[in-house]
C-alpha cells in the first residue's frame, strides 16, 4: 500500500465527502506527522484538511489527549459562533480519531494562515499575545479539573529541582563537577523559583486551563493583515497556571537570543516584545485574572526560565537522552542560556511588573 493509499484509507473513516486526490506532507514540527490533504467535493470544488498520526511515543494516552481537545476545541466553537476556529472531524461511532496498525490518527480543518517562528514586529507579537489572552478568556469559566492531566507535573517546578538533585548525587555520566557553577546558582534561587507551585499549593493561585505551549509558532495569522486567528498544538492542553502559558510565551519570545544561542552574555527580556506580549495577552484577560495572577505574571517568566535551565542542566548530566541534541554540549549551552535569562528577568522585575500593572489598568478602565 502507498502513502497516499494509506492516507485515503484513513480519511475515509473520518467521513469525508467527495473524492481524495493528493496529499503534501507538511514538515515543521517535531513530535507529529502531519499531511495537507486534498479533495474535490461533490459539487467540483476543492478542500484541504489536516491529517497528523500523532506520536504515542510522547503521549502515552494519546486518547485522553484527545478527549481534552476535544472539550476545549467544542467550548470555544460555542463561544465564537461562526468564527475561525480548530474542528476535529469524526468517525461514524462519534471518536474524534481513528487507531489502527500504523498509528493514531486524527483530522482536522485546514485553515488558510502564515506562521512565524520569530518575529520581530512588535504588531504581530501584540497579536500573539492577543490570541493566547482570548484563549485563556474564552476558558475562564471551563471547569479545569475536567481536563486529564496527561504531562503529570509537568510544571510542578518542585519535581523539576528534586529530579535534578537526585541526578546529582548520581553523576552517572561524571559530568557534575563541571557544571558546578550553574548548580550552585539554581539552587541558590531554588526558593524564588517554586514560589509558583507553593503559592499554587497554598490555594493562593486557581487552576485554569492552560496551553503550555505558547511559542508564537502556535499562533496561525491572516496572510494580509497578520491578526491572529486561532491557537493551534493543542496536544498540551491541560490544567495549569496561568503564569505557565504567560511566563513561557515571554521566556521565548521576548529573550534577545535563541534558546540555544552560545552568546549566553547577550541573553536578556526585550522589554519593548515584554510589553506588546503583554498589551495583547492582558487586553482579553485583565478582568478575569485575580490580583494575585495577575501580581505574579513577572515571577512566572523567571520561574519558567528557572525550570527549563533545571532540565537542560538534568538533561545534560544524565548524557541527553531527552532533548534532542546536535552536538555533545548543546543541552549545557541550552541551561546556561536560560539562566542568563532567568538573571536579567530579576534585575527586570520591578520593570515587568509595572508594565503588566500599566495594562491591566488600560483594559479594567
Amino acid at each position: 500500500m502507498t502513502q497516499g493509499d494509506k492516507l485515503r484509507q484513513v480519511c475515509d473513516l473520518f467521513l469525508l465527502p467527495g473524492e481524495f486526490l493528493s496529499y503534501e506532507e507538511i514538515k515543521m514540527g517535531n513530535v507529529n506527522r502531519t499531511y495537507r490533504v486534498f479533495y474535490r467535493l461533490p459539487d467540483g470544488t476543492e478542500k484541504s484538511y489536516m491529517l497528523q498520526a500523532v506520536n504515542t511515543y510522547v503521549f502515552k494516552n494519546p486518547e485522553y489527549v484527545m478527549e481534552n481537545i476535544e472539550h476545549v476545541t467544542e467550548y470555544i466553537k460555542d463561544k465564537k459562533p461562526g468564527q475561525v476556529s480548530l474542528h476535529f472531524h469524526h468517525t461514524q461511532d462519534r471518536k474524534n480519531f481513528v487507531m489502527d496498525e500504523d498509528g493514531f490518527w486524527r483530522l482536522f480543518n485546514y485553515i488558510p494562515s502564515v506562521t512565524f517562528n520569530a518575529c520581530d514586529d512588535l504588531s504581530v507579537v501584540c497579536s500573539a499575545g492577543a490570541a493566547f489572552g482570548e484563549f485563556q478568556m474564552l476558558l475562564s469559566d471551563f471547569d479545569a479539573a475536567r481536563l486529564h492531566d496527561t504531562i503529570p507535573d509537568f510544571h510542578n517546578t518542585k519535581k523539576r529541582y528534586e529530579k535534578l538533585e537526585m541526578d546529582i548525587a548520581a553523576d552517572p555520566c561524571g559530568l557534575v563537577a563541571e557544571v558546578k557553577e550553574e548548580i550552585d546558582w539554581l539552587m541558590a534561587v531554588k526558593e524564588k523559583a517554586c514560589a509558583l507551585t507553593d503559592l499554587y499549593e497554598k490555594g493562593q493561585l486557581p487552576l485554569r486551563v492552560t496551553h503550555n505551549d505558547t511559542k508564537i509558532n502556535n499562533v496561525l495569522f491572516d496572510r494580509e493583515d497578520h491578526q491572529a486567528l486561532a491557537v493551534i498544538d493543542l496536544d498540551t492542553v491541560m490544567p495549569g497556571l496561568v503564569g505557565h502559558d504567560f511566563g513561557d510565551a515571554i521566556r521565548f519570545a521576548a529573550n534577545f537570543v535563541e534558546e540555544d544561542s552560545k552568546d549566553a552574555e547577550r541573553a536578556g527580556v526585550n522589554m519593548e516584545v515584554f510589553t506588546a506580549f503583554a498589551d495583547g495577552f492582558l487586553c482579553h484577560t485583565a478582568n478575569s485574572l485575580t490580583e494575585k495572577e495577575i501580581e505574579t505574571l513577572p515571577l512566572s517568566c523567571f520561574v519558567l526560565a528557572a525550570e527549563l535551565a533545571t532540565r537542560f542542566l538534568d538533561d545534560y548530566i544524565l548524557g541527553s537522552p531527552y532533548f534532542k541534541i546536535n552536538y555533545p554540549e548543546h543541552n549545557l549551552v541550552r541551561a546556561r542560556c536560560q539562566i542568563a535569562l532567568a538573571k536579567d528577568m530579576l534585575k527586570k522585575e520591578d520593570q515587568m511588573l509595572q508594565a503588566v500593572v500599566d495594562r491591566v489598568k488600560k483594559y479594567r478602565a
